[in-house]
């Protein structure tokens, strides 16, 4: 990671001040210091601009590293301009530079953000926008049309289907698929006192908190990339959030964890922790750069779990977790849920197969036609 992409890394931490009565469960990944912005001094070439803004709170915002073209890039990257999805596109580039020496050259690899419709539309809940592809068409469309090469995406924001020209023919080594717990005062979802207010944009994770804990409340419109949710956390608009754990590795910032969730007190969701770059259709250059990126046993287990979505045409609407894996005798263990988005009834159910990418699409398909039958209409309140 060359000096741009670290001090992003570091720009962007949020550390929690935890109350002295708190209890960090045992499972929990650091210590928790006071809370602040890192602002690192940084002098690399390869930074265009980084503007620092006082904050209504008197916190200094952490600044955003944007790369400046130097050279004819061999390859143009283009994502989201969160600091996690920032992340995962060094991460791309970093893997890319390690396989091919063409690419190691300053400005070989340009990264281009790009706004999606889910960036630019905060006040609401995901749910209430409706539609698919919130955090991925206009990164699409800018593929399509030559903007540029390759399309970086958490795998979980992907629909099920893909935009005509497109393919996605490389997953890279899957994080951990769990969610962590944040939270000031208590160490577990169970330690929170009734009445406790949760904050989380998934009906994913509401639907299986209230499941468990009917006693407590979610609130719904909690959005916003990992820094912006922790200040949150912090200004007290919630008691506790939920975050998946890969992103907070990925951002160096597991400090925050009070506990991790495992994965029968909250499975995640399809394809979490994973990332997918997409590539025109008939770019056999790119597909070729993609291929050697590309982590099989991830690919296979992510298809499994959109296959299953897919059979279950899940949405933002819709509670749905899944989650395909290697067994020790190397079979592949898939476990799918559907939820009503209250969590008053969760429908569960789990298959074991040969891990081949035909079985496992055929297991997804299945567990998601069992659900389906079993949920009968209007189980979701579409």
């Amino acid at each position: 990671m060359d000096i741009a992409s670290s001090s992003l890394s570091q720009a962007h931490k949020v550390v929690l001040t935890r109350q002295p009565s708190s209890r960090v469960n045992s499972c929990s990944l650091g210590s928790v210091s006071a809370i602040g912005f890192s602002l690192p001094q940084i002098s690399s070439p390869a930074l265009a601009k980084c503007h620092r803004k006082q904050s209504s709170s008197g916190f200094v915002k952490a600044c955003v590293a944007v790369e400046q073209k130097t050279r004819t890039a061999i390859i143009r990257i283009g994502t989201r301009g969160s600091p996690l999805a920032l992340a995962q596109a060094y991460e791309t580039r970093e893997k890319l530079k390690s396989k091919h020496p063409e690419l190691v050259e300053d400005g070989a690899i340009h990264i281009e953000i790009i706004k999606t419709t889910g960036d630019k539309i905060l006040s609401q809940p995901l749910a209430d926008i409706g539609g698919k592809g919130l955090f991925t068409k206009e990164i699409d469309e800018a593929l399509i049309n030559g903007h540029i090469d390759i399309a970086v995406h958490s795998m979980k924001d992907v629909p099920t289907y893909l935009p005509e020209k497109t393919i996605l023919p490389c997953n890279l080594p899957r994080e951990d698929v769990r969610d962590a717990f944040i939270c000031l005062t208590a160490a577990s979802l169970a330690e929170l006192p009734a009445g406790s207010v949760v904050g989380t944009a998934s009906l994913r994770r509401k639907s299986q908190i209230l499941h468990k804990y009917p006693a407590l409340h979610v609130e719904e419109n909690f959005r916003g990339n990992v820094q912006t949710r922790l200040s949150k956390l912090q200004g007290g608009k919630v008691q506790a959030t939920l975050l998946a754990l890969a992103g907070l590795k990925r951002l160096s910032m597991t400090e925050n964890v009070a506990s991790i969730l495992s994965l029968d007190e909250m499975l995640p969701a399809v394809a979490q922790g994973a990332i997918g770059i997409a590539c025109r259709t008939d770019d056999d250059k790119m597909a070729t750069y993609l291929a050697s990126l590309n982590h099989e046993e991830t690919r296979l287990a992510i298809s499994c779990e959109r296959a299953f979505l897919e059979t279950l045409d899940g949405s933002c609407r819709t509670p749905i977790a899944g989650y395909a894996a290697k067994d020790e005798e190397g079979n592949c263990i898939f476990r799918g849920l559907v939820a009503s988005p209250d969590g008053t009834k969760v429908l569960e159910t789990s298959r074991k197969g040969p891990y081949v990418y035909e079985d496992m699409v055929k297991m997804g398909k299945d567990a998601g036609q069992e659900l389906l039958s079993r949920a009968g209409p209007g189980f979701f309140g579409n």
